[in-house]
């Protein structure tokens, strides 16, 4: 059985930690050393190396290296004058079964210098433990050496459930808490002090007491009362507020605190309505805007991050390509406003859509701009998120599954196959302002998806095969694209709607104006494009309607779900059903 601990916490500041070794745990212990105030000292063999932040340390001066074996009187002679030279604690990060280890903790204590030997519990008078600082707050944890991972997810677990910046508030606290000190230190009778009779409770000692709770009478003039009253009031709203409104206390509201305690002698109990005065109001509700994917069309293919956000939005702003299938998602009472978009009016329309999300957010209302695919995926992500990053918001992105990357899958067109295709290149057929971005050099082994680009088919395909008339272009500057290169047109991927046109880049366009056009879209261009599908001999282009993929999973997950709700009924059931 383990014996826990003794926890404390110690001020270092211009204490001397000795630390051998040279390496990276050495030099973790030579900055928590420095976070701390303390001066930590290096003692390394000569012929041993550096970690390069220890090294760059030593060279700033900021870490004393002395390079050779560590040596008995180190111990007595490294540390400060004031305590005669010993040093304040010994850090050994040497490999584990260094023979020194054991002789040199058995030193340590032998003069009762605090010693830390890595990964050997037994050879330790103290643990490093996993903090956590937010300001005046800190917060360690240990598993007394059976395990540091483990405490540092214990860590991240407990942490995530403190409100943020909860550093803040505990700093107003003690603010609170210091003035009510002073006051009372003042307000004791005159020559209390000189005498030696001066008697201040700390809000610990007296949270510790019977009389925590005790009444405390308006007409009650015993000055021990008057003097503890103020502390005892102040523990409690530490004890009972909840901790959401703690982190939300302000500078006015120490001062409303303050001033309670100066007209009232008994703290409120809770929710009584001076207890409602009193505690601090959070803020006004600040809105909050989401941008979010939602993928190529399938409803299964949203996260449920993208649903759940669907779900409890006040406002949705949609682009106008999302599918009809996701939009009927949205709940009934929420308003949707979608992009009005078209040639010549893109930027107009996504200033108002700005300017929607903008004024409700303001009235404190959570909203969600919905964009197909991934929001950063030539979607205008990053520019909304700096517009409203700019105007005091915070923005949450949600990443959707782009139809970059699934389309293809689901034309079965592999993007990456081994001695097919080796690197994927996304492109866009249309950029800033219209213009058409110049299109990659050809490589055998390379798959190209333009998004964007079916209404300038025709002039991205002669780009891609013919040599540019543009004067500026240097001759030879890419690789031309094969006509012969394989190709897929793939339209309203995952919907069941969806169609895919396969041909080669010398007839792509004929096909494409034959079948007509079916938006959104995008083009697939490079061998992968024929690793499951090929042309027959002769054809030049060969069309595939509907897709059921994913009804047809559906299908066999809600098959599933009756075979367990079944199988909670009568067994012999299911296994009829099984078979």
């Amino acid at each position: 059985m383990t014996v826990p601990a003794l926890l404390t916490a110690q001020s270092c500041v211009d204490h001397v930690h000795l630390i051998l070794g040279s390496g990276p745990l050495a030099a973790s212990r030579c900055f928590k050393s420095l976070q701390v105030g303390g001066r930590p000292v290096i003692v390394s063999a000569e012929t041993a190396d550096l970690h390069f932040n220890l090294a760059a340390a030593i060279e700033d001066g900021k870490v004393r290296h002395i390079p050779r074996d560590f040596e008995e009187e180190d111990l007595k002679t490294l540390g400060r004058e004031e305590v005669d030279g010993y040093v304040d604690a010994v850090f050994v990060t040497l490999p584990a079964k260094d023979p020194q280890t054991i002789r040199i903790s058995s030193l340590c204590k032998r003069l009762r210098i605090p010693v830390n030997v890595v990964d050997a519990p037994q050879l330790c008078t103290f643990t490093l433990l996993s903090t956590y600082s937010d300001g005046p707050l800190q917060i360690g944890f240990t598993t007394s050496g059976n395990g540091c991972k483990l405490a540092s997810r214990i860590r991240r677990e407990i942490v995530s459930a403190l409100p943020s910046k909860f550093g803040t508030a505990v700093e107003r606290l003690g603010t609170v808490r210091r003035r009510i000190w002073e006051e009372d230190y003042r307000s004791q009778a005159p020559g209390a002090e000189e005498a030696g009779d001066v008697e201040i409770e700390d809000d610990e000692a007296a949270a510790q007491k019977h009389t925590f709770n005790s009444l405390v009478k308006e007409d009650d003039r015993d000055p021990v009362v008057l003097r503890t009253r103020r502390m005892r009031w102040l523990s409690q709203i530490c004890e009972y507020w909840p901790l959401s409104r703690l982190a939300a206390i302000t500078d006015a509201d120490v001062a409303a605190i303050l001033q309670a305690y100066k007209s009232t002698a008994q703290p409120p109990a809770p929710g009584s309505d001076m207890a409602s005065e009193l505690m601090p109001a959070l803020p006004a509700r600040k809105g909050t805007i989401t941008l979010a994917g939602s993928g190529p069309g399938h409803p299964s293919l949203l996260t449920i991050a993208t649903r759940t956000a669907i779900e409890n939005a006040h406002l949705i702003l949609a682009d106008k390509l999302v599918p009809a299938e996701i939009l009927a998602l949205i709940p009934r009472r929420t308003p949707v406003h979608i992009a009005r978009k078209f040639p010549g009016n893109a930027d107009a329309a996504q200033e108002e859509l700005l300017q929607l999300g903008l004024e409700a957010m303001k009235q404190g209302k959570d909203v969600l701009r919905l964009k197909q695919g991934d929001p950063y995926l030539y979607g205008r992500g990053a520019e909304e998120f700096s517009y409203f990053r700019e105007r005091g918001y915070t923005v949450r992105v949600i990443p959707g599954i782009t139809s970059a990357l699934s389309a293809p899958l689901f034309a079965d067109i592999p993007v990456t196959h081994r001695a097919v295709a080796d690197q994927v290149v996304i492109c866009t057929g249309t950029g800033r302002k219209g213009a058409a971005p110049e299109p990659p050099s050809y490589r055998p082994s390379k798959t190209v998806v333009f998004l964007m680009a079916l209404h300038r088919l025709e002039s991205l395909i002669k780009s891609l095969t013919r040599v540019s008339e543009d004067a500026d272009e240097p001759p030879h500057a890419r690789r031309l694209w094969p006509a012969t290169t394989p190709c897929a047109v793939i339209e309203r991927a995952s919907c069941p709607d969806q169609r895919v046109i396969r041909s080669t880049l010398q007839y792509v366009c004929q096909a494409v104006e034959d079948e007509g056009s079916r938006p959104p879209g995008l083009l697939v261009v490079g061998s992968a494009c024929e690793v499951l599908h090929s042309l027959g001999e002769g054809s030049r282009w060969s069309v595939e309607e509907g897709f059921r993929s994913l009804d047809a999973v559906g299908s066999s997950v809600a098959e599933l779900n009756v075979l367990k709700e079944m199988e909670n009924i009568d067994p012999i059931k299911t296994d009829v059903y099984k078979q």
